[in-house]
C-alpha cells in the first residue's frame, strides 16, 4: 500500500502529480518563494527546532523571501519575469535538518526520555 501511494504522488510516474508540481512551482516563482518556506514553525515544533539549528544566513534569507511575498501579495503584484526565471522553488534547505530533528525526537520517545520541547498554552 505504501509503494502504491509513493507511485501516485511521484511526479516521475504520475502525470497528474507532475502537473500539480508544475502548478505549485509556477505559483511559488511568482512570489519568489521556495517550497520549504511554506512550513509554519508555529504549527509543528519540529520545524521550529530545525529552523533554530540552521545557520542564521539561511533563516534570514527565508524571512526576507516571506516578507517580499507578503508585500507582493498585498500590492496584488508578482515578481518581474526576469526574476521569476531565476527562482528555484524546489531547492530544499530545511528537509535534511527536519529529518534529523524528527529522528532525534523519535529516538528520545523510544528511550522514554522527556521531550526537548513542549507546546504550552499561556
Amino acid at each position: 500500500m505504501a509503494s502504491l501511494m509513493k507511485a501516485i504522488v511521484d511526479p516521475k510516474k504520475n502525470w497528474l502529480a507532475a502537473l500539480h508540481m508544475k502548478s505549485v512551482s509556477n505559483r511559488l516563482r511568482k512570489y519568489g518563494l521556495r517550497y520549504d518556506d511554506l512550513y509554519d514553525p508555529y504549527y509543528d515544533l519540529d520545524i521550529k527546532e530545525a529552523l533554530n539549528r540552521l545557520p542564521r544566513e539561511i533563516v534570514d534569507a527565508r524571512n526576507q523571501r516571506l516578507k517580499r511575498a507578503m508585500d507582493l501579495s498585498m500590492k496584488h503584484e508578482y515578481l518581474p519575469e526576469h526574476l521569476q526565471a531565476v527562482q528555484t522553488p524546489f531547492r530544499s534547505y530545511l528537509q535534511e535538518m527536519l529529518a534529523l530533528v524528527k529522528k532525534e525526537r523519535e529516538e528520545r520517545e523510544a528511550l522514554g526520555a522527556l521531550p526537548l520541547y513542549q507546546r504550552t498554552i499561556p
